[in-house]
């Protein structure tokens, strides 16, 4: 069994979890969550807390019940403070602005490239950085994913989208031969 799972989650107040043997559903003050209970997994509801157990020792059984707890875990942060991402832009004339629930990005492409955002996320963009927030931690990782991999960071000049904070290993372009 994973040591973490061996902790009950902490369910603050404000936050009602209701179990069933196959699903879970998670509501809080920023909105609802459902999740499928993994297999070879019991969940056991307190008024402050949620155990996760195995049903039987099995290898899948004991892998399931550290990716059930951390499922629970980020399930209830999610309604209760939620989860951001925000990606920087480098370039120049690289820009983000948002046009209805539409974000559109200037990429050095012929055209603007223009994102749907999903049902559940909220999207902010300024000149340079755009700011990802949502309930569902999966859900906000996978848009910043996309975004970020419209125009990847390049080696040479750095020009692209990043995650605020991520270093570009930088590598050294072609040097001019001296003639002589």
């Amino acid at each position: 069994m994973s040591r973490l799972a061996k902790k009950p989650v902490a369910v603050p107040s404000g936050v009602t979890l209701v179990a069933t043997p196959t699903h879970i559903e998670v509501k809080g003050p920023k909105g609802a969550l459902s999740l499928n209970v993994l297999p070879h997994i019991k969940i056991a509801v307190g008024t402050d807390k949620v155990d996760v157990a195995m049903s039987d020792d099995s290898a899948q059984a004991r892998a399931n019940s550290g990716t059930m707890w951390s499922l629970i875990r980020n399930a209830v942060e999610g309604v209760t403070a939620g989860f951001s991402k925000t990606l920087e832009i480098e370039g120049v004339g690289y820009r983000a602005a948002m046009e209805g629930s539409t974000l559109v990005l200037s990429l050095g492409y012929v055209e603007p490239v223009r994102f749907p955002v999903p049902q559940g996320i909220a999207i902010s963009a300024q000149k340079n950085t755009i700011t990802i927030t949502g309930i569902n931690k999966e859900l906000v990782g996978r848009v910043a994913s996309q975004i970020r991999g419209l125009k990847k960071p390049e080696p040479y000049k750095g020009k692209g989208i990043r995650y605020q904070g991520e270093v570009v290993k930088r590598k050294v372009g072609k040097k001019a031969v001296a003639a002589g």
